[in-house]
């Protein structure tokens, strides 16, 4: 095949562009990534080569091989691992095959990249960060296992177009070669070269090897003479150290280690939060590695975004990403997971039916909840700071997890009414304050923060009982925490059902609704298309109104979530509770009573309209939209003109 000329795709052009433009800090990076994606591509050239052996083909030895060539200003990073046909390569080099491509562009559009390059190895572009140091990449690339003629060579200046043709490539691999700009020659230089990979790569599994020159006296036991003379010669070294980090003592492991290797696996550029190193022993023995990051990472919540450790046999690299070894609720933990006993052709199929597999995620499991608990107990802050990233995560586990739902659930934070604002309180520390009449319930109400909560009409008579409210923030609270119980204690909604948090009132509460039962009757008839029910209220004190759905239909918040998502919610009618002792209530009472001594029905209409503004104030409160805000406005003006002309 000819020689083509082919465009990038326009998100290529602007990222390249955005990468040599705007990233101008830590462009040692560059040289991470190239070795990163050499040791994959070695990774699985490994394990494939386990049930094809002739992929091997001369070439046992696995290795990645760096070359400077100063005097051609050319840096070149070569493994012997996979490699790529013609088709791979365009997809790979030619396009950004991720369908986060765009929400990536806009992030760092928005963002100032310089201190945010942790983005490129999240989105695995990691290649396009070679053009930071040189103005031309060449790609000379050949699959393992096909004939040299198969070769590939790739070649762009980073100018929006690149091109492509067939090559006779004798080894298999690929060699990737950057020819340096020279105001970043430095990059050539065997120093900065070995400075980087120790700081960067010093435990890819794989040696890089680089060849060297060095001054050795000359040897030869017939001249004396010459035993002070000494000749440049060409040696062969290895940069890194190669051991695998996850089996190596803790003792022999320094912090910037697992920094680093963190960062290798996550694509991260911030030291992780905590890490997690053990050695499980018994009848199933595997060492593990995992890392809790310091920040969500941006692409987390991406449908592509990949859950779960790395998964190798005996250091044999099985699977990058195994969702099987991680509950979905830990999704954000890093790391590796390295086993004895598991088979090294086991497939993805066969994970999910493993057992092997089953009792390696609980355990990993548990020393993940074991090592937040931890935290919480003994690093508050540093916790703190974990949960204000992940707790919304965390919190997933008490619908997917129910055998640790307790445990999960003595983890998770809470902002309450009684909590001074940006503390937080454990469900255990609600249950040690509760007061001895609240008796078997935990109150919440979701809010968008603690400041509308404080200002709820719902929560008056808990305020008057000083009764706590946890304060739910999150999406999710209302989906996981209606009706879930903690240690004998149910969570209950102050927004849904009836509530009656002074059981000596029940009997004047009863005398009430049978009092106002008649002008009850009218308002329900008014808002018969909006309202179930119209009933007297035991948590108002102040207002005069508030809708509250029955005791098991669905949560308003989840309602509100579902119906964004474009999901069809039944319609369920709520109820108007209405607070006896409010004045507009007796008003209203007493227009209803002069109405029925007259019997001419004179107030119908004013108590119709009445009974609207107290529906509409009623959404208001509880911060929903108006069915008719023009036809509201109008009702409050004429009340107004009403009142002036009276007065």
């Amino acid at each position: 095949m000819s020689k083509q000329n082919l465009e990038f795709k326009t998100e290529v052009k602007q990222l390249l562009d955005l990468m040599i433009h705007s990233l101008y800090s830590h462009k040692e990076i560059f040289l991470r990534e190239l070795i990163s994606n050499a040791s994959d591509a070695i990774d699985k050239a490994r394990y494939e080569a386990l049930t094809n052996p002739h992929l091997h083909e001369e070439d046992k030895d696995w290795k990645i091989e760096i070359k400077s060539d100063k005097e051609a200003k050319t840096l070149t990073v070569s493994d012997n691992g996979i490699g790529m046909v013609m088709d791979e390569v365009i997809k790979q080099l030619g396009t950004i095959a991720h369908s986060g491509t765009k929400e990536f562009l806009s992030a760092i559009q928005s963002k100032e990249i310089k201190d945010n390059p942790e983005l490129i190895g999240q989105f695995g572009v990691g290649f396009y960060s070679s053009f930071m140091v040189a103005d031309r990449v060449v790609v000379l690339t050949r699959k393992a296992g096909t004939d040299y003629n198969l070769g590939v060579r790739w070649e762009s200046t980073s100018d929006g177009t690149y091109t492509i043709e067939e090559y006779e490539k004798k080894t298999k691999g690929t060699d990737v070669i950057l020819y340096i700009k020279d105001e970043e020659k430095k990059y050539l230089d065997e120093w900065e070269i070995r400075t980087i990979i120790k700081k960067y790569s010093d435990y890819i599994a794989h040696p890089i090897v680089m060849e060297v020159e060095r001054e050795r006296p000359i040897d030869d036991p017939q001249n004396d003479a010459d035993k002070e003379k000494r000749i440049k010669v060409k040696e062969t070294e290895t940069l890194n150290m190669m051991k695998a980090i996850w089996l190596r003592n803790k003792s022999e492991i320094e912090e910037n280690e697992y920094n680093e290797f963190y960062k290798h696996v996550s694509h991260d550029f911030t030291d992780p939060s905590k890490v997690i190193h053990y050695k499980a022993e018994g009848t199933n023995e595997f060492n593990a590695l995992l890392f809790i990051p310091s920040h969500a990472p941006f692409n987390i919540l991406f449908k592509d975004f990949k859950i779960g450790p790395s998964l190798y046999v005996n250091r044999v690299q099985i699977m990058e990403n195994c969702e099987d070894l991680i509950p979905i609720y830990l999704r954000f933990i890093k790391g590796v997971v390295d086993s004895k006993d598991l088979p090294l052709n086991v497939s993805r199929e066969l994970l999910q039916k493993n057992r092997q597999i089953e009792v390696i995620k609980k355990n990993i499991s548990k020393k993940i909840l074991d090592t937040f608990k931890e935290m919480l107990e003994n690093d508050y802050d540093k916790y703190l700071a974990f949960y204000k990233e992940f707790g919304h995560i965390v919190k997933e586990g008490l619908h997917h997890d129910h055998a640790k739902r307790e445990t999960i659930a003595e983890l998770l934070l809470f902002s309450s009414l009684k909590t001074p604002e940006g503390q937080y309180i454990t469900l255990q520390k609600y249950i040690d304050n509760m007061p001895i009449k609240q008796k078997g319930n935990i109150y919440f109400i979701t809010s968008p923060s603690i400041s509308s909560a404080l200002t709820s009409p719902y929560i008056e008579a808990f305020k008057e009982q000083d009764f706590d409210v946890l304060v739910l923030t999150d999406e999710i609270d209302s989906f996981v925490f209606d009706h879930f119980t903690y240690k004998d204690k149910t969570f209950k909604s102050v927004v849904k059902g009836d509530i009656e948090l002074d059981e000596s009132k029940k009997a004047e509460k009863t005398k009430e609704q049978a009092h106002f039962k008649d002008l009850f009757d009218v308002l329900k008839e008014h808002l018969k298309d909006d309202v179930s029910e119209v009933r007297a209220s035991g948590r108002l004190k102040d207002s005069p109104c508030c809708l509250v759905a029955a005791e098991h239909a669905m949560e308003p918040s989840m309602e509100k979530i579902l119906k964004s998502m474009g999901q069809e919610v039944p319609d369920n009618k709520r109820i108007l509770e209405i607070n006896p002792t409010h004045p507009i209530v007796t008003s209203m009472q007493n227009i209803f009573e002069k109405d029925k001594e007259s019997q001419g029905g004179t107030h119908k209409e004013m108590l119709k309209q009445y009974s609207l503004l107290l529906y509409n104030q009623a959404l208001l409160l509880e911060g929903s939209t108006l069915k008719d805000p023009s036809g509201f406005a109008k009702a409050v003006t004429q009340l107004m003109v009403d009142n002036i002309k009276s007065s």
